[in-house]
């Protein structure tokens, strides 16, 4: 779809593009990291599944064919992005990783988080306000 993202001419499909292509990259280390036992295999499958996904659904949406599949398919990313949120929580809150190693991509779910609404709110309203 075409600038169903709310960000054409600006570069900034590219660069989300790019981050969460980061983000995924990113879980991948931080899941191996985790300690090999039952806990740490079961939150990191849930994580590294949730984390790699939200990528996934915005290149889909990129790939939307109309506003309403855009906005699903960006739905279905910030669900990710705050399961991933939530598995990251408990890496910290249980102890499983330092804080200094999980902190900053827990940011950057909450910042990728806050783009995919933002998109979301953007489309809805282009469909709402279609002459503008």
């Amino acid at each position: 779809m075409n600038d169903g993202d709310g960000t054409a001419g600006h570069g900034r499909p590219e660069n989300l593009r790019k981050r969460t292509r980061q983000f995924a990259l990113t879980v991948i280390g931080l899941t191996s990291e985790l300690p090999k036992t039952e806990t740490g295999r079961v939150i990191g499958r849930q994580l590294l599944r949730s984390g790699t996904s939200a990528g996934a659904h915005y290149r889909e949406g990129t790939r939307a064919r109309s506003t309403a599949e855009f906005v699903s398919k960006m739905e279905g990313g910030l669900q990710e992005l705050e399961e991933s949120m939530y598995w990251m929580e408990l890496i910290l809150e249980a102890g499983l990783l330092p804080e200094d190693r999980v902190r900053p991509l827990l940011s950057e779910s909450s910042e990728l988080a806050a783009i995919f609404v933002t998109c979301v709110k953007n489309a809805k309203a282009r469909r709402s306000n279609p002459a503008d």
